[in-house]
């Protein structure tokens, strides 16, 4: 498509770029829109929906209502997609009226872990010894030496949910049950030294730029810090890494941001875990330690403008911020926290607090590794987040 310049002005109003989802990270991709002079529209059912609160426009429809689908499409110049289960289908409909990135096909790849761990082995990139179980013959067939492992749910899985650890045939069946016998993947455990991920834009001419790679840990399923900066992953894992997630970029033909995430293994190897396509939560910390943020390159991709080499200024820390933080009736004492020097404060506007939700994250910059980790960890302990 021919590029969609910033302050191109579409019957007598600047162009709207569109996403579909109005949670945190279409929140920041509207902001990035919007600082770059374009209008934006969210579609979510949500009236609060933190997107749809800071945007031009907000379609308060369900993601495959015809009407909301048709009104996003005829005001937008074109439209991507805020987390990974908007349904394909909504995606393709978009198609048919405006440019859509990431497409369908791409989305619903990385929809069913299935089909993704099919794509990642036709790009050569190495997945974890697994199984897919869609029938009680397939369920029968699983040998012995994918146990213990961890039964996934094939499809609407993420932050842990639709996940549970099994040891044993008789738990592994059980497990089958809770999940009411829905297509899963069933994948050995292996043993984890850590977990990384790399967030890389593509372009619809090829073009294709990535950010360093990220060092995450995470609780119960729930990303809890990212590190990044200079020695935080080994120089020759940090190379495959990149190398890995450009090749699944490539093999999807993809446009707009992609996040892989691996498993760093005992021995040294690397296994891809997942992709999302979109900004990720462990890309974060760009917003404040790089010259372009991970939703400014969504607009770009969006839009067909030029792509440049990101560059990180300044070694970061993230820490996801949930629900959990928030005394009953206050807030937690960000005062003290926004004294510690290297700061950045993000909170997503969301109305209410509760347990695992995420509420915003806190970045952390400085000229070192050493700074900036112990300013995290100064923060860490106000917020009585676990040290890490």
């Amino acid at each position: 498509m021919k590029a969609l310049l910033p302050g191109t002005i579409v019957n007598g109003q600047p162009a709207t770029l569109g996403v579909m989802g109005g949670g945190q990270l279409g929140r920041m991709f509207v902001h990035a829109a919007q600082a770059m002079g374009y209008s934006t529209a969210v579609l979510d059912p949500d009236a609060a929906s933190p997107a749809g609160l800071v945007s031009h426009h907000h379609i308060l429809t369900d993601y495959l209502d015809e009407q909301g689908l048709q009104q996003l499409s005829a005001c937008c110049a074109a439209v991507t997609t805020e987390f990974e289960n908007v349904p394909a289908p909504a995606l393709r409909t978009l198609a048919a009226q405006c440019p859509v990135a990431p497409g369908a096909d791409a989305v619903a790849i990385a929809q069913d872990r299935a089909a993704e761990k099919t794509h990642f082995v036709r790009c050569g990139v190495p997945v974890a010894p697994h199984a897919v179980i869609e029938t009680p013959d397939q369920m029968a067939a699983v040998t012995g030496d994918l146990l213990p492992g961890i039964l996934k749910t094939a499809r609407m899985g993420y932050d842990g949910k639709g996940q549970i650890r099994v040891k044993s045939r008789s738990e592994l069946v059980a497990a089958w049950d809770q999940l009411k016998n829905v297509p899963c993947v069933l994948e050995k455990m292996l043993p984890l030294k850590a977990e990384c991920s790399v967030i890389v834009a593509r372009g619809a001419d090829g073009q294709m730029v990535n950010f360093p790679v990220q060092l995450n840990l995470h609780c119960e399923g729930i990303l809890a810090v990212t590190r990044v900066y200079e020695g935080a992953v080994p120089a020759d894992l940090a190379a495959q890494a990149v190398a890995a997630t450009r090749a699944i970029a490539e093999g999807l033909n993809y446009v707009g941001v992609l996040c892989v995430e691996f498993f760093i293994l005992e021995g040294g190897q690397l296994v891809v875990n997942e992709m999302a396509p979109r900004p990720h939560n462990s890309g974060h910390y760009t917003l404040n330690a790089c010259d372009q943020s991970q939703f400014e390159l969504q607009v770009r991709t969006l839009a067909g403008l030029p792509l440049t080499q990101p560059r990180q200024h300044s070694s970061a820390i993230m820490l996801n911020l949930l629900g959990d933080l928030w005394p009953l009736d206050s807030a937690p004492a960000w005062d003290k926290v926004l004294a510690l020097p290297g700061t950045h404060l993000h909170l997503y506007g969301k109305l209410s607090a509760r347990p695992g939700r995420k509420m915003g994250h806190l970045n952390i910059t400085g000229a070192t590794p050493e700074a900036v980790r112990a300013t995290a960890l100064q923060a860490a302990a106000l917020l009585g987040i676990e040290a890490f």
